[in-house]
């Protein structure tokens, strides 16, 4: 039975990244507009290591975005005043253009948000099956979790149980002995 929840988390895990934050299409050279030309490839800088919570030695997190062809006005825009420099980004191919984000500070739900401004990521709908099967994984967790705790009651009150025998049983030896 448990690799059967063990399968039941992965294919949650796999629903999260299809309908999730983030589950978005690009576009490509075939849909692309003036505002928002292709996304040919995107590269993710951060530090391999935090130290105590605090990334001073390593680079800071920096989200390349690579272009065909131009970088359109929001994506420019979203990238900011301050212009940092990936050193450790692929430099552009013959014809990529790119744009850097400074990512550092912000929530994964805030990035997400620059990226979708700055590339016009459309994101994907979530289906009414997606939706059925979404809400099936929130029941079992729930349940998962009353289960949970009626299985430590239980094995609470036999602990209580053998601890009152080993008590009585000491007792009864503490007065043979006397």
């Amino acid at each position: 039975m448990v690799n059967l929840f063990k399968r039941m988390r992965k294919l949650k895990t796999m629903l999260d990244i299809r309908v999730g934050t983030g589950a978005a299409i690009l576009p490509s050279v075939a849909n692309a507009s003036k505002e928002f030309p292709a996304v040919t490839r995107l590269h993710l800088t951060y530090a391999q290591k935090i130290y105590g919570a605090d990334n001073r030695a390593g680079p800071p997190p920096a989200l390349t975005i690579y272009f065909a062809d131009r970088i359109g006005s929001t994506a420019t825009a979203i990238a900011g005043a301050k212009k940092i420099t990936d050193k450790h980004a692929p430099a552009p191919a013959n014809g990529e253009k790119m744009a850097t984000v400074n990512i550092k500070d912000l929530t994964y739900q805030e990035i997400w948000n620059r990226v979708q401004a700055s590339t016009g990521a459309e994101e994907i709908p979530v289906s009414e099956e997606d939706k059925a099967e979404a809400q099936k994984f929130e029941d079992m967790n729930t349940k998962a979790v009353k289960d949970r705790e009626r299985i430590q009651a239980k094995r609470q009150a036999k602990k209580d149980q053998e601890r009152m025998l080993a008590e009585a049983r000491g007792e009864v030896e503490k007065l043979q002995a006397a």
